[in-house]
């Protein structure tokens, strides 16, 4: 923007935006956000991704947020945008990832009387959002996209400021404030005292178990370092799968659901449970009979909805090296021999499920040429349905990174968080992992990647039925009912949007079809033909 154009409120918010660390923000225009949008235009420090439905602009924000740990930013109009954001928003409330979402209003004399698009919106953002304003006149401005801001970083939560269209065409002349000095060192540790009880704790021990959930992620070296010393295994949460690398002696894979048997064998046979950045989840199922020793930086975390036996209230990274340089040495060479033996026994059962000559193609089969095929450094973006049952269970993370939907568990993330994963990361290979239920509710954002040049590699397991729901209408004594699909042919419909497609019917075919998609320069789609019996 020159020097000789005039500033309004639109061109502030974005400036502070940018001086705040947002590059990106995904989004649509239209009719009450153009000046916003506008002022996008105007500058060179914030790209506009422009998405094809606001859900995708919302998951893909959150997905952006538990990425980098930095702002996600969603943009469109009043009344229906707003309300098709919602979906994304709330996977970033549960998941707690921090995200603003600005939405466009209609102007302020017709705010009330039900004005076309009009909708209440403050009644619609205050259950999903830690604060949520509306910017009425320019003199708010600064004020209240600094407080959004600050609460969406300091609670990890999601912030939402509506902006009028009369009030986005103010003029304002203003200092845009900088990030540094308005936000809090986040460096918080348990006392001395807490710490010693925990190592004495840990030195009575005799087969403790680790369990790292997603508030330890980043802290692969000081988890193993801690677990080396004492000789205790590892299991994970579900979102935190592969925050040790699984083929390491220590590794158990994921604990619940989607877990694997060691995981819960060593995990119930402990006498003491370390567990670092988990919420205990039920579907983690962490058992509360066993002493625990749990660390959280979330004091709301710590003892949720049961007692626990010692809280440390803290960041996992400053707690972990403190315990591990305290705790006495306990090599266990028999124990790593049964940890040895259960995954061995587990490796085994996993061969069998994998027939590699079985048509349709079995999914065990698929996670295993999938193993050899990823990058080290690929960003995997898993979507809701049997293909993350699968992945649970039978993919063995070795240093990628694994992204998705945890709490909310909705279907169509895997898409909208590979484009973010790109747009992070345009050096690694970006995954979607989908099925053809969840890809086809977000289908029409491939062109997204397309239109952005963003060679993402989605892969669709295609057994034609939301499978997972049919085998829970087999739990609960129901018949199958609504669960067939069908479908386009993917191929072709990567195609037609410009990218690359791949049909994949035989087992022989696969390795070839995925080597070329992560090779293609195009966001690329390869369609596989799937078994949809689970067992």
């Amino acid at each position: 923007m020159s020097n000789q154009e005039a500033k309004t409120v639109s061109d502030v918010i974005i400036a502070q935006l940018a001086a705040w660390g947002v590059e990106h923000i995904f989004g649509l225009p239209g009719d009450t956000n153009l000046r916003l949008i506008e002022a996008v235009r105007r500058q060179d420090k914030v790209k506009l991704i422009r998405v094809r439905h606001e859900e995708v602009a919302a998951l893909a924000a959150s997905a952006y947020a538990k990425l980098t740990g930095k702002i996600g930013v969603c943009l469109t109009i009043a009344g229906p945008g707003a309300t098709n954001l919602i979906t994304g928003l709330y996977d970033a409330k549960m998941d707690r990832a921090p995200v603003l979402a600005i939405t466009g209003q209609v102007k302020l004399p017709y705010i009330g009387p039900g004005s076309f698009q009009e909708i209440d919106q403050d009644a619609l953002f205050e259950p999903v959002s830690v604060f949520n304003k509306a910017i009425n006149s320019k003199e708010q401005t600064v004020e209240l996209v600094t407080l959004a801001l600050k609460h969406a970083l300091t609670g990890r939560a999601v912030a939402h400021l509506a902006v009028p269209k009369d009030t986005q065409i103010q003029p304002l002349e203003t200092k845009v404030p900088p990030l540094t000095g308005h936000l809090p060192d986040f460096s918080i540790q348990p006392s001395p005292q807490a710490i010693d009880q925990a190592v004495r704790l840990i030195d009575k021990s005799q087969k403790s178990v680790i369990i790292a959930g997603w508030g330890a992620r980043g802290e692969s070296q000081a988890l193993l370092q801690l677990a080396q010393k004492i000789t205790a295994p590892v299991a994970t949460t579900f979102r935190a799968k592969g925050i040790i690398p699984e083929n390491h002696p220590l590794s158990l894979g994921v604990l619940g659901d989607v877990g694997t048997p060691q995981a819960r064998q060593f995990v119930n046979e402990a006498d003491l449970l370390l567990v670092f950045g988990s919420s205990f989840s039920d579907k983690t199922n962490i058992p509360t009979q066993i002493p625990i020793i749990q660390v959280d930086i979330d004091p709301i975390h710590i003892a949720k909805i049961h007692p626990i036996t010692l809280g440390l209230w803290g960041d996992c990274a400053l707690v972990l090296p403190q315990l591990t340089a305290k705790v006495v040495p306990k090599r266990n060479e028999a124990r790593l021999q049964d940890i040895k033996l259960a995954k061995q026994a587990w490796y085994q059962v996993q061969e069998k499920g994998g027939d590699p000559e079985a048509i349709p193609i079995r999914p065990p089969y698929i996670m295993k040429v999938l193993e050899q095929v990823l990058p080290d450094d690929a960003i995997i973006s898993l979507d809701v349905g049997d293909n993350a049952f699968w992945f649970g269970r039978n993919f063995e993370i070795t240093h990628q990174k694994l992204l998705m939907s945890g709490y909310l568990a909705t279907m169509g993330f895997g898409l909208p968080g590979a484009l973010a994963a790109k747009i992070v990361s345009p050096d690694k290979s970006a995954i979607c992992l989908t099925g053809d239920g969840g890809f086809t509710q977000v289908m029409g954002d491939f062109l997204t990647a397309v239109e952005n040049d963003l060679p993402i590699t989605v892969v669709i397991l295609n057994n034609r039925e939301l499978a997972m729901i049919t085998v829970e209408q087999k739990v609960e004594g129901y018949p199958k009912f609504a669960t067939d699909l069908t479908n386009p042919n993917f191929k072709d419909y990567a195609e037609s949007c410009g990218g690359v497609g791949f049909k994949v019917d035989r087992p022989e075919e696969l390795r070839t079809a995925l080597e070329a998609a992560l090779r293609a320069k195009k966001p690329a789609i390869v369609d596989i033909n799937t078994d949809p019996r689970r067992f």
